[in-house]
């Protein structure tokens, strides 16, 4: 389905962990943080589809389009995410993370909606993260794809908490159809249409 118009500029970007999805901002308490508009000369008016938060890493989409925002943020477009949690994450905890669970959200209780989730039997290619994430000596890690259509703040952090594996890394990987492929950190790569 194409909702963009000519003229409109569009950028995929592998965000890096530690960047805000901004551009900047006013507010004095972020001056030291790390913005999007650090990494490439993005032109005026562009604004971040949805957003990873600054511990997160992963595809982000930029645009121009105001609609292809509203679009790709409906929940019509799955978001897959790779989730490293702490301990190996058991059946029992992929099953409630597919049929939906207890979050908290803006304070209120909130269910999620179901959606798709499993183990990954390897590691994922996913290029190294600016900050270690702890080493094997504090216990075993695994990894679980988690595709979403709804995205309340934390989503996917407070889903594999509330099942007893919390997420020590993650990286959204695909919006839709589209994936980060073999892109690096910081990676932006204008493209002439998102959807």
């Amino acid at each position: 389905m194409e909702v963009y118009k000519t003229g409109h500029r569009h950028f995929i970007i592998f965000k890096p962990y530690g960047y805000l999805s901004q551009f900047a901002s006013n507010d004095s308490k972020q001056q030291s943080k790390k913005f999007l508009g650090s990494l490439y000369d993005f032109p005026k008016g562009i604004m971040a589809i949805g957003r990873l938060d600054e511990a997160s890493e992963g595809l982000l989409l930029l645009t121009t389009n105001g609609k292809i925002s509203a679009h790709v943020n409906s929940q019509k477009i799955e978001k897959e995410y790779y989730a490293q949690v702490d301990g190996i994450i058991s059946e029992v905890a992929i099953n409630q993370l597919k049929a939906g669970l207890e979050i908290t959200v803006d304070g209120n209780k909130y269910k999620t909606k179901p959606c798709k989730a499993f183990k990954l039997d390897s590691l994922p290619c996913l290029p190294k993260r600016s900050k270690k994430i702890r080493d094997d000596r504090h216990g075993p890690t695994s990894w679980v794809s988690i595709t979403l259509k709804e995205g309340k703040f934390r989503q996917v952090r407070k889903m594999t908490s509330a099942v007893g594996f919390p997420t020590l890394r993650l990286v959204r990987v695909r919006i839709g159809e589209i994936k980060i492929k073999n892109m690096q950190a910081a990676d932006a790569i204008e493209v002439d249409k998102i959807f």
